[in-house]
């Protein structure tokens, strides 16, 4: 009995963030869909029902921080990961508040599929 794939919705406006999320998560094993607007993804996201949610801070139109409590509010189980270049205590607190699950600084994301996996899939005790 083979499970599915865990699906992951990448919301970023930069193409190139954008390509390098999906080649770190598809190599671990991920079916993804990637969204260049918040907007977009929160259109699509009921449809899709992904598993989780990769979100930038920073875009323009609707920033990460205004998707989020959107997002949350249709996929209320779904984790949200959000990235940003300015990680801090500060801003964590925010986006926490937003129902953001974890915010991850972007010089960090060399962990990223590693912290998304843990969120899927939790140590049983």
């Amino acid at each position: 009995m083979g499970s599915r794939a865990k699906s992951v919705l990448l919301i970023d406006d930069n193409a190139y963030v954008r390509r390098a999320l999906h080649n770190m998560f598809e190599a671990a094993g991920f079916e993804c869909t990637e969204f260049e607007t918040g907007a977009a993804a929160i259109e699509k996201a009921d449809q899709l029902k992904p598993d989780l949610i990769v979100l930038d801070f920073s875009m323009p139109e609707m920033n990460g921080l205004e998707a989020a409590p959107l997002l949350r509010e249709k996929l209320p189980q779904t984790p949200i990961i959000m990235l940003t270049m300015f990680a801090s205590r500060a801003l964590e607190d925010i986006v926490l508040a937003a129902g953001v699950t974890i915010l991850i600084s972007k010089d960090r994301s060399h962990d990223l599929v590693s912290r998304a996996a843990s969120l899927l899939n939790p140590p049983s005790n």
